[in-house]
């Protein structure tokens, strides 16, 4: 099979490979669509710390596809059926995982990560995977590239769980690249009665204008916290999601945020420097509730897997281009563009 092989920091080689051998608890997935997105970019430049130097492995965690075989011993899956498998796998009994946050296990594996993934015509699936229920039903009517977005929604859905958007709320999104359209999406979808997106880059605040915030502003140039005051008649953000990893914007937001305001930082700091200036004060006498999130659960996923196939949020929008398996490294430039939002990878 044909497959995009991490060989090392920019060296992604499109080859063939053996298709995965499965055992007797494993599935046989026929890779649909698999997009790119910000980890598999780390992992192109290599950034990421489960790919130490000397790893050889194919990366790609957002995927959808059919079964193409079924391990001898499993039973409630058959060929054909089109999935979404949720990436990641927990040890299934350390206390994040019997909590059901197995996104925060120490001991986890995940597809494309700790294992071969998604860029390939073929991908297995671990018997963790199929015993933990990563394996998701998705419905025949959702485009395949709009349906391998439901990792990151997913990655969203718990960021806004954690503030709990609320009918009415004034919500500030922070930049505007696939995951900031995604909270602007979810946002509105839940009941927000205004949607602010700061984006300084004129492509994707032109996107963010298209795809449901109800304004736009770039933080260059407008003074932020006058516009809030404006939206918000001078009492300041609800929620406020910083989905941008850019220290400022999430100093600021203690100060945009309204009292009772509901703060996420989606977006981790660079690991060389991961302090911000913190005025605790502000988070005492407005009493706002600051959380993280970061990755998903697969009970997240299940939980995306139901709106995306309800069709109540509409993804497909986020699908800039697609791209044969064969131009793979072709669409990992393109990925870093920018302007793009999500590139699919097709074989």
């Amino acid at each position: 099979m044909l497959a995009a092989v991490y060989h090392g920091p920019q060296d992604l080689r499109v080859e063939e490979v053996a298709i995965p051998e499965i055992g007797p608890d494993e599935l046989l997935v026929k890779v649909l669509a698999a997009s790119i997105c910000g980890t598999d970019l780390r992992i192109f430049h290599g950034n990421h710390r489960m790919y130490a130097p000397g790893t050889v492995r194919i990366p790609g965690h957002e995927v959808v596809g059919t079964i193409a075989a079924i391990g001898k011993d499993l039973t409630g899956f058959h060929e054909g059926e089109r999935v979404f498998v949720a990436p990641n796998m927990g040890c299934g009994h350390c206390a994040q995982c019997v909590s059901g946050n197995n996104n925060l296990c120490t001991s986890y594996d995940a597809v494309g990560v700790t294992i071969d993934g998604s860029f390939a015509e073929y991908m297995r699936v671990p018997a963790n995977a199929v015993r933990q229920g990563n394996v998701i039903q998705v419905s025949e009517s959702v485009d395949p590239a709009v349906a391998a977005l439901m990792e990151p929604f997913a990655c969203v859905l718990r960021g806004q769980n954690a503030v709990k958007v609320k009918p009415g709320d004034v919500v500030l999104v922070i930049g505007a690249g696939p995951i900031g359209i995604m909270h602007t999406k979810l946002a509105k979808a839940s009941g927000a009665g205004r949607v602010i997106v700061s984006e300084p880059l004129a492509d994707r605040a032109a996107q963010a204008a298209r795809m449901g915030a109800d304004r736009v502003i770039n933080p260059s140039h407008e003074d932020l916290q006058a516009v809030m005051d404006q939206e918000s008649g001078g009492k300041g953000a609800d929620v406020i999601i910083v989905a941008a990893p850019v220290h400022a914007a999430q100093e600021s937001a203690l100060t945009l945020a309204a009292i009772g305001g509901r703060i996420n930082f989606f977006g981790g700091l660079p690991k060389d420097r991961p302090t911000i200036t913190f005025d605790s004060n502000l988070v005492h006498y407005k009493e706002l509730v600051i959380t993280g999130t970061t990755a998903c659960s697969t009970n997240d996923c299940w939980q995306a897997t139901r709106i995306v196939n309800s069709g109540l949020i509409d993804l497909s929008d986020l699908v800039s281009r697609r791209f044969a398996l064969k131009d793979a490294v072709e669409a990992f430039a393109v990925a870093e563009d920018r302007k793009s939002l999500k590139i699919v990878l097709e074989p």
